[in-house]
């Protein structure tokens, strides 16, 4: 290394590279920082061994917003490429940790500065590499940083640990249906993003695909969430993609619960979803992940697959493909005479396009029947009323909560100026007037969207006849899981079929098809 006293004797110049680093980008925006704070308590230790020979060179090494703990720091990295291209002699920080808060990486680069002859000073610390107490003292020191940096994240992930064990959203970003009250430190809900969440849901349900649904959403010019960080940068929501949608659909926020560590705790926040939804969901997500991950699942995946069977031999039907140059074509046959040395069933391979156009055509027939559509419509009205009766009651007991709350404010906002504890508990009551308010507004728009779009008898027999309208665009597995909805079994005899109808599902079937119906309708347009 360099020795200042023979660099005054030969008149040599020291170059002294200024190094400033601050973890966090908070402040940085302010005309003096703490950078330049760093800086110029350099620049001040420098211009005090002039006659050593020390000058400050004028480029700046600032780190804003680097953590100490890593080397992945862009003006660490140029100061490093300057001190192996000859351009530095000493090197100035404000505090050792500046440089680094790992035992490894600083010694590290301290043998580097030995190699290239670079020496290395702090100002406050009064350390330099110039000796080999210096050096001993230093690895120190450094340890000590390491330890007291270690020491903290133990305590923020214990912190976090603890907070989430209570129910409280630990920070983020907020996922789409929440909004982030950051005085409360609390997730509030978005009303407007909440018909995404739901929409979201209820078509995944629909549909069985996230690509599907995904692919909906952007056609439909919904974005990702978009919000507003603590420093007041805008991040812009922007398209779905099948990733996305996974994440949303497994997020237990959305029931009111947060997951720590394998075990999930009531959150404070309100749910999106109920568990009816959040089950069926789920039951799904692991039925689509089962078949994609079994290779034969996928091939077996078709629109009558459960329901088919075998009339002469009473068993399934399964389905099997052909291959003529580069066309596939598929059959259903049955599975107890495929397993026989000798064929015995008169069926032999039924061509699923004819019979899936055959099964469709008496779906269509049966459901356009007037007593068919009128049983359904009113079966559907009584759960409507159902639900508008328990809706109505929800609301009439938050009004109640939220007039009492209300009158115990005005009370208090006049008892202020003589009672100085009345501002604390106004504060209180505040708050759980804003809570009363936000679990109200979603059952009022609900109640609205009822009253306006409330279920018809025409609304019953037009998603019935459109079943042929959309079919088309489903993919085999939608399919499949309409006619499952609908069918009890369908048995094959060589003469014709016979279809056995479910009893319930009729009335979901109906919110159901308006929904494809008017998708299929808007991608068409």
């Amino acid at each position: 290394m360099l020795n200042n006293t023979n660099a005054q004797q030969s008149g040599k110049i020291l170059r002294c590279a200024i190094y400033t680093r601050k973890s966090h980008e908070e402040g940085l925006d302010q005309d003096f920082n703490s950078l330049d704070a760093q800086r110029e308590a350099g620049e001040a230790y420098i211009e005090s061994q002039k006659l050593q020979g020390w000058q400050a060179i004028p480029t700046r090494y600032d780190d804003g917003g680097f953590s100490g703990g890593t080397m992945e720091r862009p003006a660490l990295k140029q100061l490093l490429a300057d001190i192996d291209a000859g351009k530095v002699d000493l090197i100035v920080v404000y505090k050792i940790d500046r440089l680094s808060r790992s035992l490894l990486d600083f010694m590290k680069m301290i043998e580097v500065f030995n190699e290239k002859e670079v020496s290395f000073v702090s100002v406050t610390q009064h350390f330099s590499t110039t000796d080999p107490t210096g050096r001993m003292f230093l690895g120190i020191l450094i340890t000590f940083a390491q330890y007291e940096r270690e020491v903290i994240g133990e305590r923020i992930r214990d912190k976090v640990s603890a907070a989430k064990r209570r129910g409280k959203y630990c920070g983020g970003v907020p996922p789409l249906g929440y909004d982030v009250d950051r005085d409360r430190k609390k997730l509030v809900v978005n009303a407007e993003e909440t018909k995404q969440v739901n929409l979201i849901f209820k078509r995944y349900v629909q549909l069985g695909s996230a690509q599907q649904v995904a692919k909906e959403l952007n056609q439909l010019g919904h974005k990702t969430k978009s919000w507003t960080t603590k420093k007041g940068k805008e991040r812009t929501g922007g398209e779905w993609n099948t990733g996305q949608i996974y994440r949303l659909l497994k997020n237990r926020l959305y029931i009111g619960e947060i997951a720590y560590k394998g075990k999930n705790y009531p959150a404070e926040h309100d749910a999106l979803i109920d568990q009816k939804m959040w089950d069926k969901t789920q039951a799904l997500l692991s039925e689509n992940h089962r078949a994609k991950s079994t290779k034969a699942r996928v091939k077996t995946i078709s629109p009558l697959s459960g329901v088919i069977r075998c009339g002469h031999c009473d068993c399934s039907m399964g389905i099997t493909y052909t291959k003529k140059k580069d066309r596939r074509y598929s059959y259903y046959v049955c599975e107890k005479d495929q397993k026989r040395p000798v064929s015995q069933c008169p069926l032999k391979r039924i061509p699923s396009g004819d019979i899936e156009k055959v099964v469709l055509e008496q779906l269509s027939a049966v459901f356009r029947t007037p007593t068919l559509v009128a049983k359904t419509y009113f079966t559907a009205r009584e759960l409507e009323n159902k639900e508008r009766e328990r809706l109505d009651a929800q609301q009439s007991e938050l009004k109640k909560k939220l007039k009492s709350t209300q009158a115990e404010a005005l009370a208090l906002m006049s008892a202020e100026e003589t009672d100085p504890e009345a501002f604390t508990l106004l504060q209180g009551v505040n708050r759980r007037v804003g809570d009363l308010s936000g679990q109200l507004a979603p059952i009022v728009a609900q109640l609205n969207s009822m009253n306006t779009g409330a279920i018809t008898e025409a609304d019953v027999s037009s998603a019935f006849q459109s079943i042929e309208v959309f079919w088309e665009d489903l993919f085999p597995l939608e399919r499949n899981r309409l006619i499952n909805l609908l069918v009890e079994r369908i048995d094959i005899q060589k003469d014709g079929i016979d279809m056995t109808l479910k009893t319930n599902g009729l009335t979901s079937l109906v919110s159901e098809l308006t929904g494809l119906a008017e998708e299929v309708e808007g991608r068409n347009a």
